[in-house]
């Protein structure tokens, strides 16, 4: 059983992280956004090992519970960010390509 008083703390870091996020993206200058985001491919190719290891440590269960699934959405979200990061930097690099 999940003990109340870590849920609430867990349950109150996360909201105060998603707040400070938004606050963060919001403050970041157009310019800069998309260079920043490049840059943050690195953090996601490492929540992406981070995944596959929390997916193999849960799925040592028989993979029929919750924290399966879970484990499984995070590997897929931190698959598709990486995938997103790199086709936005592959796209915005071809903007500085000279035509011919």
């Amino acid at each position: 059983m999940i003990d109340p008083s870590l849920f609430l703390l867990n349950l109150t870091l996360f909201v105060l992280a998603i707040f400070l996020g938004v606050e963060l993206i919001n403050k970041v200058p157009a310019t800069l956004h998309t260079p920043l985001m490049s840059g943050a491919n690195a953090v996601s190719g490492i929540s992406v090992i981070g995944a596959l290891f929390g997916t193999q440590i849960v799925m040592q269960d028989g993979g029929r519970s919750v924290a399966s699934l879970l484990a499984g959405l995070a590997l897929m979200l931190a698959m598709a960010n990486v995938v997103g990061g790199f086709a936005v930097t592959h796209r915005m690099l071809n903007m500085f390509k000279k035509k011919s």
